[in-house]
């Protein structure tokens, strides 16, 4: 296991999480647990538990997405990225809102033409069960992955939290983040168990504020730390190039132009092209969209996110710059910058509010990825095969599935216990294998007539394998993954089926 996530920075005597710290932190994770579980209703259907009856409001849907798509990434990895570069990173957001536009007027209306429970229900429609099933069951094990990455990243400050109590004495480091792990998976499967979707979303909508006050609040004291305030650490962190947003280089030659990240062409086209496969096709988001009941309700819902995200993004890379500044430029890892602020320089009382609002981004998550998974399987897997369940047994089926799922979600972050790379890029590195695929199948199927499954499916296959080659065997920044999975995708389908359709000679 690498030591640099866990032994870069001696915490065991400067840390001061106190015990007011430690009471708030507690009384946060049994209140949203109580409340979570409150709030869930009565569950008569797994249309009720993945689905919320589809009667959730859209404005409730549209926070509830920021919620789920922020996670403990932004909250610990974005500030992390602009402490050890700049705001480059900012560029993607403006592509995420792009993509969301495209989403939102040619691939939610095939959505909402009959009654659809998953995003890969829509495959089976137009190519057929196989295409589906194979659809659905990358979306698991791409989730799974993301996503176990994200449980991990929140473990990271409580396991900061427990390294200078007495536990540290008889525990290694690594069972003290894999109790982390746990601590944070047990409370956010207590409200998810009990109240499927409809508990999961209104928990985000309650979460998200939450972390938007924890963000703002973290800038006003580091703000105070600084000579000069606030105004002050917007100079020095002027001066040190920190508030650069555009990078408009192309550099020396193709090969270096597609393996910088954070040019503006591969930002804007990489962020749109990741945006509409994860708001498009991924049934993380897919699945709240098709809770508003609606194709107008759920383009507002869609879209205000895009604006939100941009807002989002940038406070978090804002406080970046700003620790930046109040650390010199220290070489820590970028990850563990805004933790160690949180723990060693936060007044008393304000760490624990800060952690909780840090793992009210993780929750938000970790609900809605286990909730995701678990109405995939149910509407891909369970109910086409098993259609005399009966709503009582869809019930403790549901729960069953939403039960196994999280215990493999704990699986996977303690396996990227092994991982140094820098989470957010590691997460979004991950989805792209199979985001490119996915969505040029989806392009295939909504934007052309001619393709069908024995076309859809070699293509589907080609475009994953082209992104396993150019990922593990290229130096293509992952900006781009997304973008040629799916031209690779959509052009291997379209060749497929004119060759089909041409006659044939004798």
């Amino acid at each position: 296991m690498p030591e640099n996530w866990f032994l870069a920075i001696n915490l065991s005597h400067s840390m001061h999480f106190t015990y007011l710290d430690t009471v708030i932190l507690i009384a946060y994770l049994a209140g949203i647990t109580w409340f979570g579980i409150k709030i869930a209703g009565k569950q008569e259907s797994s249309k009720d538990y993945f689905l919320g009856g589809r009667k959730i409001p859209w404005w409730a849907i549209c926070f509830a997405i920021v919620a789920t798509e922020t996670s403990t990434l932004t909250f610990i990895s974005i500030p992390g990225l602009a402490y050890l570069t700049n705001m480059n990173f900012l560029q993607l957001a403006l592509g995420y809102f792009l993509g969301r536009i495209i989403v939102a007027w040619v691939i939610l209306p095939a959505y909402f033409k009959g009654e659809l429970g998953t995003a890969y229900t829509f495959l089976a429609k137009r190519f057929g069960i196989p295409m589906k099933n194979l659809a659905s069951g990358v979306f698991m094990l791409t989730r799974l992955a993301a996503d176990g990455v994200r449980l991990f990243a929140t473990a990271i400050p409580l396991a900061l939290i427990l390294q200078t109590t007495f536990i540290a004495e008889n525990i290694s480091t690594s069972w003290i983040y894999i109790g982390s792990i746990l601590i944070i998976a047990l409370v956010s499967l207590s409200y998810t168990y009990a109240g499927g979707l409809r508990a999961v979303v209104w928990m985000d909508v309650v979460q998200l504020f939450i972390y938007f006050a924890g963000a703002v609040a973290a800038i006003i004291i580091v703000s105070g730390e600084l000579g000069g305030g606030l105004a002050g650490g917007i100079e020095r962190a002027a001066e040190a190039g920190k508030f650069r947003v555009f990078d408009f280089t192309s550099g020396e030659g193709l090969r270096d132009f597609f393996s910088t990240p954070y040019t503006f062409i591969a930002s804007i086209l990489g962020g749109a092209f990741l945006s509409m496969a994860s708001h498009g096709i991924d049934q993380l988001i897919v699945q709240r969209l098709l809770a508003s009941g609606s194709l107008k309700a759920s383009r507002k819902a869609l879209v205000l996110t895009g604006g939100i995200v941009i807002i989002q993004f940038a406070l978090f890379l804002f406080l970046g710059s700003l620790l930046f500044v109040f650390y010199s430029g220290a070489g820590i890892i970028p990850d563990e910058v805004f933790p160690r602020f949180i723990i060693e320089e936060m007044p008393a009382g304000l760490s624990g509010l800060i952690i909780a609002a840090l793992f009210a981004a993780a929750m938000s998550t970790l609900s809605s990825s286990i909730t995701a998974l678990g109405s995939a399987t149910m509407y891909d897997y369970v109910i086409p095969y098993y259609r005399r369940l009966g709503p009582a047994n869809e019930i403790a089926v549901s729960r069953l599935i939403t039960l196994i799922w999280c215990l493999l979600l704990v699986g996977s972050a303690i396996f990227f216990m092994q991982s140094s790379q820098v989470v957010v890029e590691l997460a979004l590195s991950i989805a792209s294998f199979t985001y490119g695929g996915l969505l040029g199948t989806f392009f295939l199927g909504v934007l052309f007539k001619s393709p069908r499954l024995k076309d859809a499916m070699p293509a589907f296959i080609t475009g994953i394998v082209v992104m396993i080659y150019i990922i593990l065997f290229t130096s293509v920044a992952w900006t781009w993954y997304t973008l040629i999975g799916a031209t690779v995708t959509v052009i291997t389908g379209k060749l497929l089926a004119l060759r089909s359709a041409s006659p044939r000679r004798h």
